[in-house]
């Protein structure tokens, strides 16, 4: 088969690169990502994390290498496409719209899904009334998955940070998507809003089946939630497995982590 192909594999990225100017923040980057898992890249700011998003987001275009998803080539598809392929991402920066609702922001992510052409619009034919209320349903089983229900009509500007990082989340899970790119969930959050963080990732993979690609800083979180992780370093691939594999690395705790106690958080908590 050729790269991407096989059944399990949802993504599969090979040989990325990517220069800006004379920097080369991505160098040589390959990985594929199964069906079902959370996949996790680490690594210390600057080390090419975020860019390999923004590759697989087609916000930048690779200088060269190849990405495919479901077996197609990705660097080929338009940048507004890439939702209605089935990938939703949320970001570090959170990017809602303040001065709507909670349900509005999540309305709005239904959109990728809209099919109806203008003039039935206008008429708000019978078809159109019953996307609507498909919309309606699918909105009001996000809130309730994630138990927002509190704030579906709260305007976004009056919620407390760690409820707009669940609300983002809920945006990104109204499109319905197969990969769910997480980019640094627990960032500004609490010990508490993080294990809650932990709590709705590990639900969205076992009871949605939403395969995960994240980038995450905090080891408590990626240890307790991670199937697979890629440490980077200087835009480079050092080390690939488990959490446990990846923590035996002998250059993953003084480049990522800082210590060996550091290190020794990325071990799989025991049942």
């Amino acid at each position: 088969m050729s790269l991407g192909t096989e059944p399990d594999i949802l993504l599969a990225a090979h040989a990325l690169s990517l220069r800006f100017g004379g920097v080369l923040a991505v160098n040589q980057v390959s990985f594929e990502l199964r069906r079902g898992e959370v996949f996790t890249l680490i690594g210390p700011n600057g080390a090419g994390k975020t860019t390999v998003f923004n590759l697989i987001s087609r916000i930048y275009q690779p200088s060269s290498g190849e990405i495919r998803y479901k077996g197609q080539v990705l660097t080929q598809v338009a940048p507004h496409r890439v939702a209605r392929l089935g990938i939703a991402r949320t970001f570090q920066n959170i990017e809602l719209f303040e001065h709507a609702t909670v349900l509005q922001n999540l309305l709005i992510g239904r959109h990728v899904h809209h099919r109806r052409s203008l003039w039935r619009e206008w008429l708000f034919t019978a078809r159109v009334r019953e996307a609507e209320r498909q919309t309606r349903r699918k909105v009001e089983e996000v809130i309730d998955f994630l138990d927002l229900q509190h704030y579906r009509d709260t305007l976004v500007a009056g919620l407390p940070y760690g409820v707009r990082k669940v609300v983002e989340l809920a945006r990104a899970l109204a499109t319905e998507p197969e990969l769910l790119l997480l980019d640094e969930p627990s960032s500004g959050l609490n010990v508490e809003e993080t294990g809650d963080m932990a709590f709705w990732i590990e639900d969205i993979q076992r009871d949605l089946g939403i395969t995960v690609l994240m980038v995450e800083h905090d080891m408590s979180l990626v240890s307790k939630v991670s199937d697979r992780v890629l440490a980077m370093n200087q835009g480079e691939v050092l080390a690939l497995g488990t959490p446990a594999e990846v923590q035996a690395h002998p250059g993953v705790a003084e480049a990522y982590l800082g210590s060996a106690d550091d290190a020794s958080s990325l071990r799989r908590p025991r049942p």
